[in-house]
């Protein structure tokens, strides 16, 4: 079984959705990084059940966002965050800026709700 390591991140949104049993298998097995026969003998069930969880989570995650979105969202804003601040610092760059002085403040300002973008 090859490791979709999206998944990582969709757990990070709707870990919520799954009960604790897929919560802890999933959390084991991409956080920990640990084998289905590890998991297995860890929670006392058989190799074939950590599959099968594990699938499950997936397929209940992976419809989630599909519905939902919010992994999508997140990167989407999280590239455009990043895009902003390389233009921020270019402006910054420009050496005539300091000749404008409403430049600066405005670019501290936008820093700032950048930054609380980005938390």
């Amino acid at each position: 079984m090859t490791k979709d390591l999206n998944i990582t991140l969709l757990f990070d949104f709707y870990h919520n959705m799954l009960t604790d049993k897929q919560a802890d298998v999933i959390d084991l097995y991409y956080n920990n990084d640990l084998s289905l026969a590890e998991i297995s003998e860890h929670l006392c069930i058989t190799r074939q059940g950590v599959r099968d969880i594990i699938k499950r989570a997936e397929m209940i995650m992976k419809d989630a966002e599909e519905n939902l979105g919010l992994a999508k969202r997140y990167i989407t804003i999280k590239t455009a965050a990043e895009k902003i601040g390389k233009e921020i610092a270019e402006i910054e760059l420009v050496e005539n800026t300091a000749a404008v002085p409403w430049i600066a403040p405005r670019l501290k300002r936008i820093k700032e709700l950048l930054e609380i973008i980005k938390e």
